[in-house]
């Protein structure tokens, strides 16, 4: 989850955070996949933590490797 700082001068209720009031300079955890939601409006939020990089799906070569890894009998 990342988070953000709100930048406002008065509270102001999130309703995707589930309707929270949140207060000027709190820092907030909001989804990963609405990140750039909340920091694209710079006037308003400011990024503390960004989303964890995601990990990337191995491709076919990367699962073939790890599947003869797996399943090579030593002896």
């Amino acid at each position: 989850m990342a988070r953000v700082r709100y930048l406002g001068n008065e509270p102001v209720t999130v309703p995707e955070l589930g309707g929270r009031e949140v207060q000027p300079d709190e820092i907030v955890t909001v989804p990963d996949d609405r990140y750039d939601g909340y920091v694209c409006q710079t006037t308003t939020w400011e990024s503390v933590e960004e989303p964890a990089p995601r990990d990337e799906e191995p491709g076919p070569v990367a699962t073939a490797a790890a599947a003869k890894k797996t399943t090579r009998k030593e002896g």
